[in-house]
């Protein structure tokens, strides 16, 4: 019972079982019944009509003889046994005592009990219906009193066997059984082919899931129809796209991060055994000493970046939601980029703008605004004009970082924001920007990239502080 292809199957076979029987134990006895009245109705109107000419003939002292044909007329007319029966008073009142006449044997009328009988002598003037079982078989009746000044003399009883409604019963029941039996069978098999189609299709989806746990994501799952199994599918399907370039990425990741941290490395072993090995003049000594320093910057640099980046993966990093003056932050960050402006041949300007202040962590702003500038710096000929503008919009407050190099070409545009992406030979981690942007959304912010030939705009977008009523969500 543990294979779905079993559930289903059983699960079809007693539900169809359970109409059945519903059909067998409640319908059938109902459509009896509706059977059995509807013949005791057809008696009731029967002797409603024929009595009457029974009650004038008798009333006018009809002879045995002629009374005896008017029933048997009335018989056949009503397709039913007429029986009249004299009335007698006994202790508990009128009962019927004898037979007056007979549309059958007369003998057999004895035999009854006749209930409708007595109970129409209970309620004169009324038609009694009742249900007796003679010599086993089930026959109803209707009876009619018929009172003579006002007393009842005689009771007319019209009966029918009920065995056609018995028959008729018993044939829809065996007809129910066969069909039973049938439905039941084409439930199993329905239910089992559709269980077995159900869960090859979910073999399906353990087959390829087995897959991608042991790594393998170039399988994707047929998609065949439209229901919840083929949504899963679809689903399943598209997780495999998502892991597929997660793991390219993790690879990737290793790949660049390994290179990024050699290159440095090595550089200062090779400096290093220079020095070991080699007297260097002065000049050469401080020549290797600063290009070793520039190296530690940047595996100082690297490091710091993975840090902030693997922070970022495990949702460890940590940010507050304070008041930030942009417009004096920026100025400070500014001044830090004094000698690299300088060395690059550049000039920094900070455009003068009202104050603007944002809801944010003031140190991760400041980190942003570092990563934008030094993109800026890295990415740009020497002698490129960079300028600062605070901004405040609509209840957001930014930062554009805006420089007049060449822009960034269409294809650069939509991946500089990708981890280890670096659109150009100059190099680098190529974490920044992807840093500075999940910095931005983790702030409840963002940046845009506006970039055409001779001008590229990156803007840094914060909730403004006054203006916000929540705090970002992390």
């Amino acid at each position: 019972m543990n294979s779905v292809r079993n559930r289903l199957a059983l699960l079809f076979f007693a539900i169809t079982a359970a109409a059945v029987g519903f059909i067998y134990l409640y319908v059938v006895p109902q459509l009896r019944s509706s059977l059995t009245a509807s013949t005791l109705e057809r008696l009731d109107d029967v002797a409603a009509a024929q009595t009457e000419r029974l009650d004038t003939a008798m009333r006018a002292g009809a002879s045995q003889r002629r009374v005896r044909r008017l029933i048997r007329d009335i018989a056949a007319r009503s397709q039913s046994r007429v029986t009249v029966l004299g009335v007698r008073l006994g202790p508990a009142g009128p009962e019927p005592a004898f037979v007056v006449g007979d549309s059958g044997v007369e003998r057999t009328a004895i035999v009854p009990d006749y209930p409708a009988a007595n109970a129409a002598l209970a309620t004169p003037g009324a038609a009694a219906s009742a249900i007796e079982r003679i010599g086993g078989e089930r026959v109803g009746e209707t009876a009619v009193a018929l009172p003579v000044d006002g007393e009842p003399r005689w009771v007319a009883v019209l009966s029918t066997p009920l065995d056609e409604v018995d028959d008729n019963v018993a044939l829809i029941r065996r007809q129910i059984l066969i069909a039973g039996v049938i439905a039941l069978l084409a439930a199993v098999s329905a239910g089992w082919l559709v269980a077995r189609w159900h869960a090859q299709r979910l073999r399906r989806l353990e087959r390829a899931a087995e897959k991608v746990a042991d790594g393998d994501f170039s399988t994707p799952i047929p998609v065949d129809s439209g229901d919840e199994v083929g949504q899963l599918a679809i689903s399943f399907n598209e997780m495999q796209k998502r892991l597929a370039r997660l793991d390219s990425a993790r690879k990737e990741f290793i790949a660049n991060a390994s290179h990024e941290l050699r290159t440095p490395i090595f550089s200062l072993g090779g400096f290093v055994e220079l020095l070991a090995d080699e007297d260097p003049d002065p000049k050469a000594r401080a020549e290797f000493v600063r290009t070793m320093r520039e190296q530690v910057a940047r595996l100082t640099k690297l490091t710091a970046d993975l840090l902030d980046l693997s922070k970022l993966d495990a949702d460890a990093l940590e940010v507050s939601f304070d008041p930030v003056d942009l417009g004096s932050l920026a100025e400070r960050i500014a001044g830090e980029f004094g000698p690299a402006v300088e060395r690059h041949r550049s000039r920094l300007d900070l455009q003068p703008s009202p104050p603007v202040e944002a809801l944010a962590d003031r140190d991760r702003v400041a980190q942003i605004i570092r990563i934008l500038i030094d993109n800026a710096l890295t990415h740009t000929p020497e002698g490129t004009a960079i300028s600062i503008t605070p901004r405040l919009n609509a209840g957001v407050a930014s930062v554009v970082v805006r420089d007049d190099g060449p822009g960034i070409d269409r294809r650069s545009r939509e991946r500089v924001f990708e981890r280890f992406y670096t659109g150009d030979e100059v190099g680098g981690s190529g974490l920044g920007l992807a840093i500075a942007r999940e910095l931005a959304v983790r702030m409840g912010g963002g940046i845009s990239l506006g970039s055409r030939r001779g001008r590229t705009e990156f803007e840094l977008h914060l909730p403004a502080a006054g203006i916000a009523s929540t705090r970002p969500g992390r």
